[in-house]
């Protein structure tokens, strides 16, 4: 990367802020990935139209990063720049019975102010680990509820720069699925529309699915949640315990004894050992079952 647009790049977002070869197992829940030839911190919304316009006009590809909550990251890295959204782009406001967060807000922050502010509706999301714009991105959703149920509207910036409002029907909500998948497209931040409700009652639930989130998921090994999307007619974790998979493991890499839709970092887990491991389960579970099962986590940095 030359030096004009190293110095672009802390133009825009501030020396402090552009890292070079930073690794990616500090800043996802896997605790895996190598190195990014550039992470970047953009202090404001308005930096991140300014990075990808340059980014795009010099053709290097770029990812934008939550709480690396979904995420595996290979073990040689990411040739291009993560800009990482989670750090300053997580503010929250609440207006009547309408939540606005910035896209790197905490879902588990954003369900704990509606709480503040007794609505209800959100309590679904209190217990998952990513933001409010990877929800938007892959429909996040637990226990019966999904972001797309409760969006009033997503605000993106669009693969021309320009920020556009779209709503639940543009979104093109689906299982895991939305249409920003697919687009050159940015969550910027989104409108989350509740119903007002009793705070006690509110908090009660959201303790209630921590609990059975504590009892029932590995939360005490990194991981980077359900591994695999759930298919049709069937639960993936039981697929798997049925196709006598539980506590397998690749290295580092093992499906989780406690919840087998889980593949988790014994410790030292390298990413290699995690796609090892999936295609091993998606192997076994195939052949006892005929299902294929599909991952709902991301990848980054396979194949470049």
């Amino acid at each position: 990367m030359d030096n004009q647009l190293w110095n672009e790049l802390r133009e825009i977002s501030g020396e402090e802020n552009v890292h070079a070869d930073e690794p990616m197992s500090s800043h996802t829940t896997f605790r895996i990935g190598g190195p990014a030839d550039l992470y970047i911190v953009p202090r404001k919304i308005t930096e991140i139209a300014r990075l990808a316009d340059v980014l795009r006009s010099c053709c290097i590809p770029y990812f934008i990063l939550g709480n690396g909550s979904n995420l595996l990251v290979s073990d040689r890295g990411f040739r291009g720049v993560v800009i990482q959204i989670g750090k300053n782009l997580n503010h929250v406001e609440a207006e009547g019975t309408t939540i606005r967060a910035e896209a790197g807000a905490l879902l588990s922050r954003t369900a704990a102010a509606a709480c503040e502010h007794g609505l209800t509706g959100m309590e679904f999301a209190s217990g998952i680990p990513g933001t409010v714009g990877g929800a938007c991105v892959m429909n996040a959703g637990a226990y019966g509820g999904e972001i797309g149920d409760i969006l009033k509207s997503v605000t993106i910036l669009d693969e021309n720069d320009s920020v556009r409002t779209l709503s639940p029907g543009e979104m093109l909500f689906g299982y895991r699925c939305t249409r920003v998948q697919f687009e050159p497209w940015i969550v910027l931040g989104a409108e989350i529309c509740l119903t007002e409700g009793d705070q006690d009652q509110i908090r009660a639930r959201m303790n209630e699915l921590k609990e059975k989130r504590t009892a029932k998921q590995p939360l005490e090994y990194p991981s980077a949640g359900s591994t695999f999307k759930r298919p049709e007619g069937f639960f993936a974790g039981k697929l798997i315990s049925d196709a006598g998979l539980r506590g397998y493991r690749v290295g580092g890499a093992q499906v989780s004894e406690k919840h087998c839709g889980f593949v988790i970092n014994r410790g030292g887990a390298t990413a290699a050992d995690v796609l090892a491991l999936i295609r091993h389960v998606q192997d076994v579970v195939g052949k006892t079952s005929g299902v294929h099962l599909e991952p709902e986590i991301r990848m980054l940095g396979f194949g470049e």
